[in-house]
């Protein structure tokens, strides 16, 4: 026969009602958190995979922020690269209608502010660093104020860009890398020599302009028009390149943010748990608890020294 002493019976009581205390906080824990576990133990059998995958995530989300903030910096590119297209436009602008009009009582002035509109352009700054500085980035890159400044004695066009001629470039993935970068002589260099040619025309040729056309200012003024569409274009055809740059940052960041869903999915896959079979696990690891509990205490109501106290 064998022997039952009530001491072992408590102790395999006991250790099935901390059993099922366990269960319950396990199964209550993955309600919670929706998660199988909290470390990669709990998937041991995935660990390696489950790895690799945070790896390649934390990798996207790196190229992600990279993204973002290549493109903004591209879209202040493109609204600088607007405002100067749209200066030499209008620099284009005032002089036809100078033509047309027959007058030219307030096209010197207009040139200024166009000229002015220009160097602002050329000057953006993103993040506190000029854009079109190239590597000389707390370098203002374009300097000329004026008009007169153009025609000073001894100065070339090149003498009012600071820029050197470094191009930026970006890595947008893990495979690809692009040029940001957009230098100041590059875009204004054409549209300051026009200024320079009108202003030179104003201090020494048929100028000033300041009244009805002469012959010969009309005569230069149309030999102008040309060169203003030309500096308009050049600045178009760079902002063109600039846009193309934007789609394609644009089109690796949906790109990675489709990998990045599907990651998650994947890992997802590997870490969540099934809310209707962690809620069916919650419930039974309760009814066991209070089993165990009931069995218990039955058992404290059974021992050998209450039957012999009855």
């Amino acid at each position: 026969m064998n022997r039952v002493s009530t001491s072992s019976n408590y102790a395999a009581v006991l250790a099935n009602l901390q059993a099922a205390q366990q269960r319950q906080m396990q199964a209550g824990a993955q309600v919670s958190s929706q998660k199988r576990g909290d470390d990669l133990k709990s998937y041991a059998r995935n660990a390696e995979m489950l790895t690799a995958m945070r790896s390649v995530q934390v990798r996207a989300a790196g190229h992600l922020e990279q993204n973002t903030m290549v493109a903004d910096k591209l879209a202040t590119q493109d609204s600088a690269l607007g405002q100067v297209a749209d200066a030499a436009q209008g620099a284009r602008e005032a002089i036809a209608e100078a033509l047309a009009s027959g007058r030219a009582d307030t096209l010197v002035e207009d040139m200024e502010a166009q000229l002015r509109n220009a160097v602002e352009g050329l000057n953006a700054r993103y993040g506190g660093k000029y854009l079109f500085a190239g590597g000389q980035i707390d370098t203002k890159p374009a300097t000329a104020t004026s008009l007169s400044d153009l025609t000073a004695p001894a100065t070339t066009i090149a003498d009012f860009f600071k820029n050197d001629q470094f191009i930026v470039t970006n890595k947008i993935d893990e495979g690809n890398t692009v040029a940001t970068g957009v230098l100041a002589d590059a875009v204004g260099a054409g549209m300051l020599t026009a200024f320079k040619a009108f202003q030179t025309e104003e201090q020494t040729g048929s100028g000033p302009f300041n009244g009805p056309l002469t012959t010969a200012q009309r005569t230069f003024l149309e030999g102008q028009l040309a060169a203003w569409d030309q500096a308009h274009q050049g600045v178009i055809n760079i902002a063109g390149r600039n846009g193309l740059v934007q789609r394609r940052v644009e089109t690796v960041k949906e790109d990675i943010t489709s990998r990045q869903t599907l990651l998650k999915e994947m890992v997802g896959g590997i870490t969540d748990v099934d809310m209707a079979e962690a809620a069916t696990n919650l419930e039974a690891a309760g009814i066991s608890v209070q089993a165990a509990a009931q069995v218990f205490m039955s058992l404290q109501q059974s021992s050998l020294l209450n039957l012999l106290k009855g």
